[in-house]
């Protein structure tokens, strides 16, 4: 069994949720113990939560007394980026989802089906950015997507899987925003060959 690299040899790994979350944590504890104030405190947290990788994490603590950097998680998360300017994006047939996916549409078309993709996971989530764009995504009966931190400026979001999930099936929790594009989840269509109106 090969051992998880160590983050001080290897900062330009990518760093997961799970390693932000400690790092956070600690910032905290570092507060409480009158180590950074509230401001740095508030500040040093922002940048925990966007980081990317184990070297932006690592600077935030290498102040403070303890481990030099985050310790990765077992597994290291993977993330799914799917981008266009004015092309064309599909995602479908057999895939395996990571727990995150960024989909970024300038003027172009970005469609991502779940229904033949393999999920180990409850929560996936999805961040959209719909310049003028559009989005589509197709999630299996079952599914549920939530849409209640999408931000929306001209553009339109239609969600067509709201309701509960199955027991036992996942969550698409969809956050980013809209600017003047299309955010469109849908199920699949009951009947083979019928073409959206949305």
């Amino acid at each position: 069994m090969t051992d998880a690299p160590d983050p001080r040899s290897r900062p330009e790994l990518r760093a997961g949720h799970a390693d932000r979350d400690a790092v956070v944590e600690r910032l905290r504890e570092a507060a409480g113990d009158g180590r950074i104030d509230l401001e740095e405190l508030e500040e040093r947290i922002e940048r925990a939560l966007s980081a990317r990788t184990y070297g932006e994490l690592a600077v935030l603590t290498a102040d403070l007394p303890g481990p030099e950097a985050p310790v990765p998680s077992a597994e290291p998360e993977e993330e799914l980026v799917l981008r266009t300017v004015a092309g064309e994006i599909r995602q479908d047939g057999h895939w395996v989802v990571p727990r995150r996916i960024v989909a970024k549409s300038g003027m172009g078309h970005i469609r991502i089906d779940f229904t033949q993709a393999e999920c180990r996971h409850r929560e996936v989530w999805l961040e959209v950015d719909a310049g003028i764009g559009e989005i589509r995504v197709v999630v299996p009966e079952g599914w549920s997507a939530r849409t209640h931190d999408l931000s929306v400026g001209f553009g339109t979001v239609r969600n067509r899987a709201s309701a509960p999930p199955a027991p036992g099936m996942p969550v698409l929790r969809i956050t980013g925003s809209s600017k003047a594009g299309t955010v469109v989840v849908r199920h699949p269509f009951r009947w083979p060959g019928r073409r959206s109106r949305d």
